[in-house]
């Protein structure tokens, strides 16, 4: 059985509180060992992220090993602890994937995250549904992206890391 799930928790965040959504890539743990991820697939997170960017005209966001380094941790203690929640207090955006039961290509998890745009309204800038992983990725002010995945068993999680954050109250993305 193929199950797959992204992690919302709203659409938008204020300045108080971090609420939004990231993703990771850059370094794959299979079984809880991590290693380096090969250049590719962080070059092709990085290109299915600026390809959604570049439908809105937004600049392109450039590759951070160092949200990638972060996004490794938490993909890891994410299946270690057998769980699926955004960390706490932190200072970056963060989109999360997860599967069950198959894998997921970096072009994979940018579309289920892109996909989202149907349900957000630019006129009004407001959403039907979920709409912050999309909103993250075409965040105008959004610079970096750094992301990993991390699979155990039959489970693969993905997590990207931005900087700065987006999904501001009251603010659009682009």
């Amino acid at each position: 059985m193929l199950v797959k799930r992204n992690l919302q928790t709203v659409c938008w965040r204020s300045r108080a509180r971090y609420l939004g959504a990231a993703f990771l890539l850059g370094l794959v743990t299979v079984g809880g060992n991590s290693s380096p991820q090969h250049d590719g697939v962080a070059a092709e997170m990085l290109a299915a992220h600026n390809a959604v960017r570049a439908r809105v005209g937004v600049p392109k966001l450039v590759w951070s090993d160092r949200l990638a380094s972060v996004a490794q941790k938490w993909a890891d203690t994410l299946i270690k602890r057998h769980q699926f929640a955004h960390q706490g207090n932190s200072s970056y955006g963060e989109n999360l994937f997860e599967i069950q039961g198959a894998h997921a290509t970096p072009e994979d998890v940018v579309h289920d995250w892109a996909a989202e745009s149907l349900d957000y309204d630019y006129r009004s800038n407001r959403y039907s549904s979920v709409c912050g992983h999309y909103t993250q990725v075409v965040w105008r002010n959004t610079t970096e992206v750094g992301c990993a995945s991390a699979s155990g068993g039959r489970r693969e999680v993905w997590v990207c890391e931005y900087s700065p954050p987006g999904n501001w109250t009251g603010h659009r993305p682009y």
